[in-house]
This record gives C-alpha cells, sequence and structure tokens, in this order.
C-alpha cells in the first residue's frame, strides 16, 4: 500500500529543568521534572523524513549535561546518529529535513543533515535566522548550516508528498511559525507528533501555557486546532515531552507503521 511504509521514534536526549511551574503556570511550583526528547524518521516510499533533530550528540561527552536555555539542562544518552546506524540509515539518506520550531532540544543535530531540504514555516525561518534569534531562546550556533540547505519556506498548512498521508500543520504560539505533523499510518492509524504545542498531557488538557511561549493566544488556537484535528481524525496524540507517554512507546529499531 502507497503511503507511509515506517515511522520509527527515536531518542533524542533528555532535558532537566528546574521549576517545572515555568511551563505549567502556577502548578508544581519550584518542583524539577525530566522531559523526554525524541525524534521521528518516516520512510514514505524512497524518502526517508526526519522530524527533529534533539539535543546535540556532542553533548553526549559531558555525562553532567549542557545548559540549553534557562532552568534547562539537555542530556544526551545515545546518539541519533549511532540510531540510524542502527537501522541503517545514514544522515545522507534523509532527504527531508522538518522542525517543529528552533529551540535547541530540536534543532541540536542539523549540521547533519546538510543535503536534506528543510521545510519551515516563512516566520520561523526569519526569527531562527535573522537578527534577534535569541529573544526566542534560540540558540543560533547550533543551527547555522540551515542556510546552506535548500529550503521550502512555508505559509500554513503542507501536504509533505502529496498524497495526504504526512502533512504539516501550522500551530505557532509556542514560537512564531511553530509546527506540528500529522501522519497517517496505514495500520496503526493517524498519530499527531504535537512539537511543543503541549508538553505534556495536563497542559494539553488544561490548556496551560509555558510563561515563555511567543503568544499566549496564539497557543491556544492550535492547542484548539490539534484537538479538533485529534476528534475529527480519531488520531492519537503523541506530545513530544511527555515522559510518562514516551515511556510506553516503541522506540527504533522497532517500529510503527
Amino acid at each position: 500500500m502507497a503511503g507511509v511504509d515506517r515511522l520509527y521514534i527515536m531518542n533524542c536526549g533528555e532535558a532537566l529543568v528546574d521549576d517545572i511551574s515555568t511551563w505549567s503556570p502556577g502548578v508544581d511550583i519550584g518542583q524539577a521534572r525530566t522531559f523526554s526528547n525524541n525524534c521521528y524518521l518516516i520512510r514514505h516510499g524512497s524518502d526517508w523524513m526526519l522530524w527533529d533533530t534533539g539535543v546535540p550528540d556532542k553533548w553526549a561527552m559531558n555525562k553532567d549535561g549542557v545548559d540549553g536555555s534557562p532552568g534547562v539542562r539537555g542530556f544526551v544518552h545515545k546518539t541519533i546518529r549511532s540510531q540510524l546506524a542502527e537501522i541503517g540509515v545514514s544522515p545522507e539518506d534523509v532527504s527531508i529535513l522538518a522542525l517543529s520550531h528552533g529551540h535547541f532540544d530540536h534543532v541540536g543535530n542539523v549540521e547533519l543533515f546538510t543535503n536534506a531540504r528543510w521545510l519551515v514555516q516563512e516566520i520561523e525561518y526569519n526569527a531562527m535566522l535573522g537578527p534577534n534569534p535569541r529573544q526566542i531562546r534560540f540558540m543560533p550556533d547550533l543551527y547555522g548550516t540551515l542556510r546552506n540547505n535548500p529550503v521550502l519556506k512555508l505559509n500554513g498548512d503542507h501536504d509533505v508528498f502529496g498524497d495526504g498521508t504526512v502533512r504539516i500543520l501550522s500551530t505557532p504560539g509556542h514560537t512564531p511559525g511553530h509546527q506540528s505533523l500529522l501522519v497517517r499510518l496505514n495500520k496503526h492509524g493517524p498519530v499527531i507528533l504535537s512539537g511543543d504545542v503541549a508538553h505534556f498531557s495536563a497542559n494539553m488538557l488544561f490548556r496551560r501555557v509555558p510563561q515563555f511561549n511567543f503568544d499566549k493566544s496564539a497557543s491556544h488556537k492550535s492547542m484548539e486546532q490539534i484537538q479538533a484535528i485529534v476528534d475529527r481524525e480519531n488520531a492519537e496524540l503523541w506530545i513530544n515531552h511527555d515522559l510518562d507517554q514516551s515511556f510506553r512507546m516503541h522506540y527504533s529499531p522497532k517500529w510503527y507503521d
């Protein structure tokens, strides 16, 4: 059957946050929490598409982690390069690269995928590569190579392969051009890769918006948009940073189809 052949989940690091209430205002004040951090590799016909690239592989050398943004420390236990090699894929094989957004734990390994066509909302492209990326908590030293990638700038939703099986969803709010991904799997059914529309299930349920989000109103609208698609498609919502949910997932070399 045509469409998505396989969807792999890869462990692309973890993040330890000092105070979870920064992400859930008014809740669990002063409590630390560990975030999962996943990347997703999609096989569609002859193409390999990668969604997010995780915490930088080079941080694996520092067992105590590295400060990625205020109050967040990133860790790498298994590199994305080694996980790709385990299933016989090289970074050069990846032809399509899409990032949910430009924060360090999503862009950390873009330098491995210089051959891939980068699919990005134009407003996010301008924010990442413009004059003031650090105002949005971006770390431009991590993704400078993207300037040389072939790029497709988007202004809204986008059907990646033209057959409806993989669709980028424009979900701004967390950052100016944040995006999510709808993947229609042949056997498993539809799933939505949320990016950081919500950081864990309770935040999605109660519509909690992190203090530092770029646009709170847009964040709420994007949550409502994703929930409507979940309901309409009877889709699963895979929340990238929800460690409890991630514990229940099948990681590469296993796959979903």
